[in-house]
């Protein structure tokens, strides 16, 4: 059988090519699913999807009526995919329901430290010989406030990496992790981590419930020379009223690895397009921000985990078992 990837990067190419071979057939296509791409999964029974590919509902119908009765999504979330359709058509959608989260943990402090020490505008200087430190000074985070929206497993790694820091340490989530709190880590109400933390960061999946988590009023709430950083998932912050916080003089940094209109544009070269989308326009403008293109999740660690889990996915779809990471399950 050969099984049909979208979205499959260049480093990730040989690493699932490698994890299939003793299995089934796999061609990997640079391009994501989508209205436009959907007629070429047609005769394939199992596809694979990453994150931004794009499952809804008329996608689903397309692929369901192509043939395709499987689809193994390369992601932990799954907030592309409508679920209610795929099994009113009776496909199988499994997920990654963890991998290492040191991989987005680490990337965070990455995004943390680079921000507050001014890494990119030192960097971008030196490769002009301008070795001037105006404008380049940083804090010590030790001492200082970490808050933690999310205390899951990449919540838990960064609150390490935090106490190694010395660091006083907040959390907020609906279930409280022991291993936080053996950390000296204090739960508190969302708006009191806001206004006490020096440092934010965002650990939570993308819900109904936790769209906008931080909107308009909890970026007020935040102090003015915070620095936030965002590698979960985008549409956790509304994009449109922080820029507006940040026309207006406020926070130390912003690192975001995710943009909650990212589809379209992360993963892709659009260097020689013209990008119409105003808002991410304006934030890369600000000198206090830094994005990235999803990339926290990118290591070779990870991804081979993530791939592993996907051939085991695909293996008990084929013999008709059914693991924690189905969504939606056979029917």
């Amino acid at each position: 059988m050969e099984i049909l990837a979208f979205g499959v990067q260049a480093d990730e190419k040989p690493l699932i090519e490698r994890a299939f071979a003793d299995h089934h057939e796999v061609r990997g296509l640079d391009v994501f699913l989508n209205e436009d791409t959907a007629p070429i999964a047609a005769g394939h029974e199992i596809i694979s999807t990453s994150v931004n590919c794009d499952l809804g509902a008329r996608v689903l119908a397309d692929l369901a009526a192509g043939g395709t009765r499987m689809v193994a999504q390369r992601s932990t979330g799954f907030n592309n995919i409508d679920l209610d359709v795929a099994e009113r058509l009776g496909l199988t959608v499994a997920r990654v329901s963890s991998y290492s989260p040191y991989s987005v943990a680490e990337f965070a402090w990455t995004l943390a430290m680079a921000v507050n020490r001014r890494v990119v505008r030192a960097s971008t200087r030196t490769r002009d010989f301008d070795f001037r430190l105006d404008g380049l000074m940083g804090r010590d985070l030790h001492g200082r406030t970490a808050g933690v929206l999310g205390t899951g497993r990449i919540g838990e790694a960064f609150t390490r990496i935090a106490h190694g820091f010395g660091m006083r340490l907040l959390g907020w989530d609906v279930t409280e992790n022991p291993a936080c709190r053996d950390l000296g880590m204090t739960y508190v109400p969302k708006e009191q981590l806001l206004a006490e933390s020096d440092l934010i960061t965002l650990h939570v999946p993308l819900l109904p419930a936790t769209r906008h988590l931080i909107d308009a009023d909890a970026l007020k709430t935040m102090r003015d020379d915070a620095i936030l950083v965002n590698s979960s998932r985008g549409g956790l912050i509304d994009t449109a009223a922080l820029v507006a916080e940040l026309r207006e003089g406020r926070f130390t940094g912003v690192g975001l690895d995710v943009y909650e209109a990212e589809a379209g544009l992360f993963f892709l070269d659009r260097s020689l397009e013209a990008v119409d989308d105003d808002t991410l326009a304006r934030l890369v403008t600000f000198p206090n921000v830094l994005v990235t293109s999803h990339q926290a999740y990118y290591t070779v660690d990870a991804v081979g985990q993530i791939v592993r889990t996907t051939v085991d996915n695909v293996l008990d779809y084929t013999a008709g078992r059914r693991s924690g990471n189905v969504l939606v399950p056979r029917s």
